[in-house]
């Protein structure tokens, strides 16, 4: 037997339309109804419908969720943190691929806008000016990407990349090499700025890039680095960081006695290669689920003008494994 909501209103004692307030807007009620409201429907085992609460409402209870690859292996954790954050709301996760294109980007949240009550973008590819005209159809929050009038959060790679090139200059490394991610990437952008700021005089930096951020594309610069003459190379990413290592080694230079390596973002692989990777952790987990508070923060008042938009800067740390070591023929 279906039950329905004027099933719930006799156990609770109410009326038909506290019923629906209670689901649909629980501020408009005393706490004390609410609670007598939802007890009711718990014990009935009554769920209300998603369809009628949107026409009651305007809200979905959906949330987009598009990240740059979801092959690339630090998006999972972040996927699967939004979602635990967002059904803890009694929301559900829409979640889409835009395969590192920007055009694919800006398709998919104009598909999902009229599905959705905001979108969240992970790592986008696409302008900033591009973000702006899409955020005047659909709220929007970001990941990895800071922008003013948009809810965003951030991992600081500044830090941590600051921190790699301190380890590589203390043991004694004066020839780097920073191999690039993406050209539209925030994080790339942040990541090489640094690298050339913490170097300066101290050592020489060759930048190779842009890359797709990926393994093939680290095996395929291995090339590169090896007749670069460098000792040392951070990369972009873990990705770009074991791609690359593969390369060397099939070229027959040795990590890390020839040359030392550190990746980006601490994912499960960085872990499982050999030489295991020295590499910046970033809280991947922590920013799915900022990113869905935000995104709801900021939608919470149907108010436009009273909408604030809120930014979380999550901090980084570089873990020393055994892709890192002092440069061949150093005294160190």
């Amino acid at each position: 037997m279906v039950v329905t909501i004027k099933d719930v209103a006799k156990e609770a004692q109410v009326h038909m339309s506290t019923v629906s307030r209670a689901f649909s807007m629980p501020h408009r009620l005393r706490p004390e109804t609410r609670i007598k409201v939802l007890e009711a429907a718990r014990r009935l085992g009554y769920r209300p419908s998603r369809v009628a609460r949107a026409l009651t409402t305007g809200r979905t209870h959906n949330i987009g969720f598009i990240v740059a690859d979801i092959a690339n292996p630090f998006f999972p954790p972040m996927i699967k943190a939004a979602e635990h954050a967002a059904r803890a709301r009694d929301y559900h996760l829409f979640i889409a691929d835009a395969s590192e294109d920007p055009a694919i980007e800006t398709e998919l949240v104009g598909a999902l806008a009229k599905q959705v009550d905001g979108v969240v973008l992970c790592a986008p590819r696409i302008a900033n000016a591009k973000i702006e005209r899409l955020s005047e159809d659909i709220p929007i929050a970001l990941v990895n990407r800071k922008m003013a009038g948009v809810p965003s959060v951030t991992m600081d790679v500044v830090q941590g990349a600051r921190t790699a090139i301190e380890h590589l200059l203390e043991l004694g490394h004066r020839r780097l090499a920073y191999v690039a991610g993406p050209r539209q990437s925030w994080t790339n952008t942040q990541i090489s700025r640094t690298v050339h700021s913490v170097a300066e005089d101290r050592a020489s930096v060759t930048v190779l890039g842009p890359n797709t951020p990926n393994e093939n594309a680290g095996f395929t610069v291995a090339d590169a680095i090896a007749r670069a003459g460098v000792t040392a190379v951070l990369a972009y990413n873990d990705l770009l960081a074991i791609g690359l290592m593969e390369g060397l080694h099939n070229l027959g230079v040795d990590v890390p006695g020839d040359v030392s390596v550190i990746g980006v973002d601490d994912t499960v692989l960085a872990r499982l290669a050999r030489p295991r990777l020295t590499t910046i952790v970033v809280p991947t987990a922590d920013a799915g689920t900022s990113a869905v508070d935000l995104l709801l923060q900021y939608t919470a008042s149907d108010d436009l003008a009273a909408r604030t938009a809120g930014h979380v800067s999550l901090p980084t740390q570089l873990v020393v494994r055994d892709s890192t070591a002092p440069p061949p023929n150093s005294a160190s």
